[in-house]
């Protein structure tokens, strides 16, 4: 099986809603199970002693009620998601889809109903199976206890600035993974450049986004093989079939070179987060657009939204990014090569399409004014003038849209709420 194959099968577990409930129902099974052998060899206490009329009815009524509370909890979260998805963007439901506690819930309910089942399974005349009543009384107790933990958290995390602040955080971890990649010997990050003919050209067996590739892999084969890959496309790209995804300068990649090579480049249908921080940053951008819509005009939340996008520029900001592209006649060290996007990428990405969007809004004005003076402050030197090529920007915006109105004074103004912050003295 290849890495590619791996990876698909991985994510399909990961955003898949049940697997998990698969292994609550088995895990219910055999606790059923366990419990049966404990009844066998030990006495229940007085106090749990059922008779089996009792028995039978209290398992009854806790299937009915589990099946009941596990229907209620999909229509609450299919509910939840189709509000997210239609308030701020329908990328934002992958994070509902991998969310670990609407998965434990549900295994939980899957595992609890499953139980009772099997224990209502072995009632009989004679014979009662105290400790599984008794256990499952306390496995629907611990139900509806998850179940009030899950609707709280589902009412908290459609609040806009919990969404913000959910896509944030998935950036800021993959952004310092694609760090700590950059920092090992054997890759390198590369601007696109000429370069001379490769010795073999991998191209996509299919059209479809790079999800993500196989760094250990690809050094791997790269060493063993005494070759330099080249990545010309960054994780998140799309490419059609044929085209090329990998290229091999040097060595002698064999006659499987092509199929072991492009068995560690997975392709999707749609961009992922794990190997792609330019998606969480694009799933920010969409939110705060939605927000300044027309139907929605809420450039709270945009301002919201500016807050974590600051933050996670501010990071990658104070990296170095500066790359040397690798000639033909230098010593190439790296086993792989990816290219890689700018910092003015990075910074086009996060804040132009809102400067666009929220021109006509005095909020969002102010606070992208206070964001790009407060990245100024704190971004590598080189850095820099991508900032103050996007604070002009900024400026004629201003002065464009506010020209004839008697606000211009204070949409010029820099300010970290938007309207209501402290105001930010020269």
């Amino acid at each position: 099986m290849t890495w590619r194959s791996r990876f698909r099968r991985r994510q399909s577990l990961l955003e898949s809603l049940w697997a998990v409930p698969i292994l609550g129902a088995v895990v219910g099974v055999l606790l059923g199970a366990a419990t049966g052998i404990l009844d066998a060899f030990v006495s229940a206490p007085l106090l749990w002693s059922y008779t089996a009329s009792t028995a039978s009815a209290v398992l009854t009524s806790i299937v009915g009620a589990t099946a009941a509370l596990t229907g209620f909890v999909v229509t609450v979260t299919v509910l939840v998601v189709q509000m997210a998805t239609g308030t701020f963007s329908a990328r934002v439901m992958r994070l509902w889809c991998r969310d670990p506690l609407l998965k434990a819930t549900l295994a939980m309910m899957v595992g609890t109903l499953t139980f009772s089942f099997s224990v209502l399974s072995r009632i009989a005349d004679d014979a009662v199976p105290d400790f599984g009543v008794t256990l499952s009384g306390a496995l629907v107790a611990l139900c509806l206890l998850m179940f009030i933990v899950f609707f709280d958290r589902c009412i908290r995390r459609l609040r806009p600035a919990a969404v913000a602040a959910d896509v944030a955080r998935t950036a800021r971890a993959t952004f310092a993974q694609m760090m700590d990649l950059a920092d090992r010997s054997d890759f390198r990050w590369e601007y696109p450049s000429v370069r001379g003919e490769p010795t073999l050209v991998v191209g996509a067996s299919r059209g479809g986004a790079i999800q993500a590739v196989d760094p250990d892999g690809l050094a791997a084969w790269a060493r063993a093989h005494g070759s330099e890959l080249v990545l010309p496309h960054p994780v998140g790209d799309f490419v059609h079939a044929g085209e090329p995804v990998v290229l091999v300068f040097g060595g002698d990649p064999g006659p499987r070179g092509s199929a072991e090579l492009e068995g560690m480049v997975a392709l999707g249908d749609e961009r992922t987060f794990d190997q792609d921080p330019t998606f969480a940053l694009r799933m920010m951008v969409d939110v705060a657009n939605k927000a300044l819509s027309p139907a929605v005009n809420d450039p709270t939340t945009a301002v919201q939204v500016l807050d974590h996008i600051g933050e996670g520029l501010g990071m990658v900001g104070q990296r170095d990014f500066r790359v040397r592209p690798i000639g033909p006649e230098s010593n190439r060290a790296a086993a792989v090569v990816m290219v890689t996007r700018r910092w003015e990428d990075l910074v086009v990405l996060g804040l132009t399409e809102i400067r666009e969007f929220g021109s006509t809004s005095v909020q969002v004005m102010r606070r992208l004014r206070a964001l790009l003076e407060e990245l100024l402050a704190i971004v590598r030197p080189e850095h820099r003038a991508a900032l103050e090529d996007e604070l002009r920007r900024l400026n004629t915006t201003v002065a464009e849209t506010w020209s004839a109105s008697v606000d211009l004074d204070r949409a010029g103004e820099a300010d970290r709420q938007g309207l209501g912050g402290a105001m930010v003295l020269g």
